[in-house]
Order: C-alpha cells, then sequence, then structure tokens
C-alpha cells in the first residue's frame, strides 16, 4: 500500500494526492518569486505585489474553472492525469435485505454536475483566499500584541486645530463616526486574532485526519472538502484523456456558434476566443516552463554572485631569507646542535625570535638580558623574544 507509487488500479497513491494538493502553494512562490525578479527592472510591477492574494486568487479562478469545465479535474490534478468523479451508491433490494454491502460493488462514480464542479473552484480558491486574508490579520494582530507588550501602548493624537474653518460640531461628528467605525474595525481583528488559531488547528487536523484514512485505505475521500462535495479523486483512463481533446473542441464550437451581432463584431469576439484558448492551453506548460526557468536564472545569477563575492585566494607569500651573520657577530659551529655561546651540547634549547638562532636558554636569557640583542646577528632582541623549544634537531 505504502509503495503503490505506479499506481495500479483506478485509485491515486497517496503522493499522487499529496503533491497534486501541494503544487498550488508551489506555484504561488514561483509565480511570486519571478514577479519579484522582474520586479527589480519594472517598478510598476510592484503594484501586483501588493495585491499577491488577489492576483493570485484571480489566476487559480481562471485555472481551476477551466480545467473544471474541460477535464473534471482541478489544475494540479491534471498534470498528474487524475480526474473527479460524484459518487453514488447504489442500494438494491437484495441487498437491504441481506443487510450486506459490497464497497466495490455498491459504490459508482458519475461526472461531475455543475453544483459540483462550482463548489470545488470555492473550496481551491474562494476559501484558500480567506484563510490567506485570515492569516494576514491574525499575523498583524500577532505583532501589535507583541509590540504593545514590549513597549506599551501608545495613545498619543496630533490633533491639527484652525483658526477658521468647519465648526467644532461638524468635526465632533466626524470624530465620533471615525472612532466607531475604527472600534469595530478593531474588535472584529481581535475577534478573528482569537478565533483562526482554532480554525487552523481544526482544518489541519481534519486534513491529517483524511490523509492518515486515505493513506490506511480506511477511505475514498483525501479531503474534507472532497467528502463534503461526494467527489472521488481518480485516475483518468487511457479513453478519457484521448476524449479530452474532442470534448474541448466541441465546447468551443458551441460557444463560437452563440456569437451575436455584425460580422465585424463576430471577427473581434472570435479573434478574443482564439487568444483566450491558446492561452488556456498552453497555461499548463507555460507556467510550468516559466517556474523551471526563473529557478533556473535564480541559480544561475546566485552562483555568479556567489563567485564574485567570494573571498579571492592568494598564494602563501615565499619565507623571508636567513638572517645574515653579522660581522662582529658570534661565529656558528659547523656542528648545528652546539650553542654558539657556550660552544657545548645544547642544554634545554631556546630560540631568539628576531633571528631564528638556538641556544642554550640559559646563555641566551644571560647574553640578552645584558646586552639586548642576538648574539650572531646583532639584530636588538628582549628577553620576551626568547621562546623555548620542546624538541631539538
Amino acid at each position: 500500500m505504502l509503495f503503490q507509487v505506479g499506481g495500479q488500479g483506478t485509485r491515486p497513491t497517496f503522493f499522487e494526492m499529496a503533491a497534486a494538493q501541494q503544487l498550488p502553494s508551489s506555484l504561488r512562490a514561483a509565480v511570486t518569486y519571478s514577479l519579484g525578479v522582474l520586479a527589480l527592472r519594472r517598478p510598476f510591477i510592484h503594484k501586483i505585489l501588493d495585491y499577491e492574494d488577489e492576483f493570485f486568487a484571480l489566476l487559480m479562478l481562471v485555472l481551476e474553472t477551466h480545467s473544471l469545465r474541460t477535464t473534471d479535474a482541478s489544475f494540479a490534478e491534471s498534470l498528474y492525469g487524475l480526474r473527479r468523479r460524484g459518487v453514488k451508491i447504489k442500494v438494491s433490494t437484495k441487498e437491504i435485505n441481506n443487510k450486506h454491502l459490497d464497497s466495490a460493488d455498491s459504490i459508482a462514480h458519475s461526472s461531475l454536475e455543475k453544483r459540483q464542479k462550482v463548489l470545488s473552484v470555492v473550496f481551491m480558491v474562494v476559501l484558500p483566499y480567506f484563510k490567506s486574508k485570515l492569516q494576514s490579520v491574525y499575523n498583524k494582530e500577532r505583532e501589535a500584541t507583541l509590540r504593545a507588550s514590549l513597549w506599551g501602548e501608545s495613545d498619543e493624537r496630533f490633533d491639527d486645530f484652525d483658526g477658521g474653518g468647519e465648526s467644532s460640531d461638524s468635526r465632533s461628528d466626524t470624530n465620533e463616526q471615525g472612532s466607531v467605525q475604527g472600534r469595530a474595525i478593531n474588535r472584529i481583528k481581535k475577534i478573528i486574532a482569537a478565533c483562526y488559531p482554532w480554525i487552523h488547528a481544526g482544518n489541519e487536523g481534519f486534513s491529517f485526519a483524511y490523509q492518515l484514512l486515505y493513506l490506511l485505505d480506511a477511505t475514498g475521500f483525501y479531503s474534507l472538502g472532497l467528502h463534503a462535495l461526494g467527489i472521488h479523486v481518480c485516475r483518468a483512463t487511457g479513453q478519457e484523456l484521448m476524449d479530452t481533446s474532442s470534448r474541448i473542441s466541441k465546447i468551443r464550437s458551441r460557444e463560437r456558434e452563440r456569437l451575436r451581432g455584425p460580422p465585424w463584431l463576430k471577427a473581434v469576439q472570435g479573434a478574443l476566443l482564439s487568444c483566450t484558448y491558446v492561452v488556456l492551453d498552453y497555461a499548463q506548460t507555460g507556467l510550468i516552463a516559466a517556474v523551471f526557468f526563473f529557478k533556473m536564472m535564480e541559480w544561475w545569477y546566485q552562483s555568479a554572485e556567489e563567485r564574485m563575492s567570494a573571498p579571492t585566494v592568494y598564494p602563501p607569500p615565499p619565507p623571508p631569507p636567513a638572517p645574515k651573520v653579522a660581522k662582529e657577530g658570534i661565529p656558528l659551529s659547523p656542528d648545528k646542535t652546539l650553542c654558539p655561546l657556550c660552544s657545548q651540547k645544547r642544554a634545554n634549547p631556546a630560540v631568539v625570535a628576531v633571528s631564528g638562532f638556538v641556544f642554550c636558554y640559559s646563555c641566551i636569557f644571560k647574553y640578552v638580558s645584558q646586552y639586548k640583542r642576538c648574539p650572531v646577528t646583532l639584530v636588538p632582541a628582549t628577553v620576551e623574544q626568547i621562546r623555548r623549544l620542546f624538541h631539538d634537531m
């Protein structure tokens, strides 16, 4: 059951239904990102982003209506080869007498009615739109409550008083009306902020319960909305996929026959219908291709920016030249294990940091304390620049 990815039978797998349900939200994110990229060069597109909920609801309204009208499926379901079917329970007298109902024989599927198509659009477009608006109101109220808890409420009001002009009575009337409307709006927002978490939790709980039951083959409805409408989502047969094009051509021929008016008006209407048909026919492919194109451009420019902003890695600098032995300095012994000061094998070796030569610690400490320099190179040095060595060659 959990691994029926190949899709045997007419019942879609859980993964197909989940992918079809999540496609609108992914499509919205991709469309919003695409508009944001275009708005960088065309500032007027920011007006569309200001009404993002309305724009996406209108777009999905057109796509879902066209898809349900032509294919009996939502926009996302048609991409996965799924179709919506009305559920009818057939109960015979024999079954009633035997008090036995076989689920495989008692459930029949039929094409969607007009009422079911309209309500499907309401569940897929209108309700998500209102949910997004309630979510935005809840977020604003939550931010305002958090801000008030941190900094307190500011009730300061700044009124402009004119020497002449309208009377104080008219100003008081307008202020009272505004205050009444403001209090009513604030009260509605507070009610939404208090009720929305429960509504959201209930919606998510019902969605999870139906998805779990669908996964366990305990129900044929993937969501509460499909159950309320009495709709099963089934896989489209090969014949149904072949009949879709003929069905669309019949619908469009009937629409062209309904055109009324003079010949020039019919020609204009026919041209507008043809353009609309072309846009709707290639909406699925165009949107998916646009999403893929913009995501590819995002990856391209992001990788280019990362290459430009990445710090330049330079090769390590060459080591400094070895310090030269001063003419007046102590000569070095050919045996590198001997201390230049005492000419004995080094005991408790230490190095002078300014020159790099190694001596006995007691010898170099006394010499630097007295002469303030390296005995070999005569470079000025202090006792703090003497480093003990724990391993000597």
